[in-house]
């Protein structure tokens, strides 16, 4: 049996920013020429005004102050209302492998490896841009990786999931070292003509490298991770390859974008996910108060905020629960990524943390790290 860890991550940022001022522009020219079209419905009380959006409206609810994206044009056409992506021939990568490579690129330049080093590629996201071949293997060819590669998806907690995946693997030997890599095109399976949750989500890719500690000089060893699922349908996408099968399959339907319940989400997420961390550091024999960081998964300040007093027993201080959504928004399985790349380094030798994802399924993954 051998030792996971994390020793090197790497993100990948989109080239184009949208701000709440820019997303509300958008959203309220959208609202007002749908309200002008159909304002006889409106006045006879048959249809309900879409009401506007605002900045601090964006800001109170979430705690987002921006996002990034592939397509900023598409997005902010009040005509269109969602991402604008070139179609690309089946000679050239993806959109989801080009943005997956980078952030690989990355992670492996810090750890001093090269991609012919890698066994295993593990994409897992919360959307594939395609059923077949797997994302994962193309960016296995394009980093000139051996061994195997696989997609997966867990929704927001793909991450956690697919670390776990891997480090099991690590442990048991029958690979050495390997790659989990995200890449989010959240834009594209975002609502945008949604006031409630046109301003949630943004694009980036995050890729974690994990190998046996043995190989490595630094790094986090992978103490323990646990995961769990319990169905729910609170938040949920019914967009599927079966859609042209169905009656009224290929309508402009609602439901094959992001949908989520968002008050019941709050009140059945947040004391699944607390108690599940509890629990896992009890198991582990570890006390709350010894981690010196949470790095949880990024959808909205006040719910990170909660799980960080419950699990802590108190507000958390300075960085010891970093939120990067003011910059990123939602970036459904890469957010706990980019807060651990962000704010890891400080921690010094023996010092421990916490990556947790949660969302739909309803999922949760947890993941104890040690510093060496």
């Amino acid at each position: 049996m051998f030792t996971p860890a994390i020793t090197a991550t790497g993100v990948y940022v989109p080239p184009h920013t949208i701000t709440n001022d820019e997303l509300v522009v958008a959203f309220n020219a959208y609202a007002d020429r749908v309200n002008a079209e159909n304002a006889e419905a409106i006045a006879a009380g048959t249809l309900e005004a879409i009401p506007h959006s605002s900045s601090e409206f964006i800001l109170k609810a979430s705690g987002i102050e921006s996002r990034y994206v592939m397509d900023k044009e598409g997005v902010l056409d009040p005509a269109r209302m969602y991402p604008r992506l070139r179609q690309r021939s089946d000679d050239e990568p993806g959109i989801m492998a080009e943005m997956g490579v980078a952030a690989c690129k990355t992670a492996l330049e810090k750890a001093g490896r090269s991609g012919e080093e890698i066994d295993l590629v593990i994409c897992a996201a919360s959307n594939m841009e395609r059923a077949y071949p797997a994302i994962a293997v193309e960016i296995q060819k394009l980093i000139g990786a051996k061994g195997f590669a696989f997609d997966m998806n867990v929704a927001c907690s793909s991450a956690t999931f697919g670390i776990q995946a891997a480090a099991d693997m690590i442990r048991a030997g029958s690979v050495r070292r390997a790659l989990v890599v995200n890449p989010e095109i959240t834009s594209g399976h975002l609502e945008w003509r949604d006031r409630d949750c046109h301003f949630i989500f943004g694009d980036v890719a995050t890729a974690t490298l994990i190998e046996r500690r043995e190989d490595a000089a630094h790094g986090f060893e992978i103490r323990s991770i646990r995961c769990a699922t319990e169905f729910s349908n609170n938040i949920r996408n019914n967009n599927g390859f079966l859609r042209r099968n169905r009656p009224d399959g290929m309508a402009d339907r609602r439901d094959m974008q992001f949908m989520q319940e968002g008050r019941k989400v709050f009140k059945e997420v947040l004391p699944m996910v607390s108690a599940h961390i509890l629990h896992h550091l009890s198991d582990e024999q570890i006390a709350a108060g010894a981690l010196k960081r949470l790095w949880l998964h990024q959808a909205n300040k006040t719910m990170n905020d909660f799980i960080g007093r419950k699990v802590l027993g108190r507000d958390p201080e300075g960085n010891e629960q970093p939120n990067i959504l003011q910059e990123f928004a939602n970036t459904s399985s890469a957010g706990s990524i980019i807060a651990f790349d962000r704010f890891s380094d400080d921690l010094a030798p023996g010092d421990l943390g916490l990556i947790c994802s949660f969302g739909a399924g309803y999922s949760v993954g947890s993941v104890i790290v040690e510093r060496f």
